[in-house]
């Protein structure tokens, strides 16, 4: 819920996707589906140590370079809407979009951009990077899984790939300090 601006999606799914990039001269570069929503930035915050508010950002773009046989190389990058924050509840949503929390008026968005790929399995990857909310940028590191890649119905080629990461909400200035925040991310991109 505080992503808006992932931009990168090396974690949202793209930060999934993070174990599967290639070379320069190999890689081959995607477009995030969220057109057809295939694609999204999840979240789960404590409430009261009792149980578990999740939500979502309805809207956010990106891109990743991918290439099966140099996915060290891979980058992403996400950038979310922060005013799309939806936890299925409209008075909690608001105030979520106010100064307490996102502050959506001054900081339209939150982002993710790649700094580097670190390969843990055949299918599985850290995605470092740098993640900006309410106008603070901090490192990050996304666990990925390469979830698969192929041709679709419709004459392209996907790949996709899952995501977790998890942030504190005080290192990025929030009045009100709930802890930590976990964020799932599922990335299906679309070859350009």
């Amino acid at each position: 819920m505080f992503i808006k601006n992932l931009r990168a999606f090396a974690v949202v799914g793209g930060l999934g996707l993070a174990a599967a990039v290639a070379s320069p001269a190999l890689a081959a570069d995607y477009v995030i589906d969220t057109q057809g929503a295939h694609a999204s930035i999840a979240f789960s915050a404590s409430h009261l140590g009792i149980s578990y508010t999740t939500g979502r950002f309805n809207t956010f773009s990106g891109d990743f370079s991918y290439d099966k046989d140099a996915p060290a190389a891979s980058k992403v990058a996400v950038e979310i809407e922060t005013d799309s924050v939806d936890t299925n509840h409209a008075e909690r949503d608001k105030h979520l979009r106010t100064a307490d929390f996102l502050e959506v008026s001054k900081y339209p968005t939150a982002s993710f951009v790649s700094t580097g790929i670190e390969l843990t399995g055949d299918k599985t990857a850290k995605i470092t990077g740098d993640f900006t909310l309410r106008g603070v940028t901090k490192p990050v590191v996304i666990d990925a899984e390469f979830v698969g890649e192929g041709k679709d119905p419709w004459g392209g080629y996907r790949a996709g790939f899952k995501g977790t990461t998890s942030i504190a909400l005080k290192d990025y200035g929030f009045k009100m300090d709930f802890g930590t925040i976990d964020l799932t991310l599922n990335v299906e991109g679309v070859r350009k």
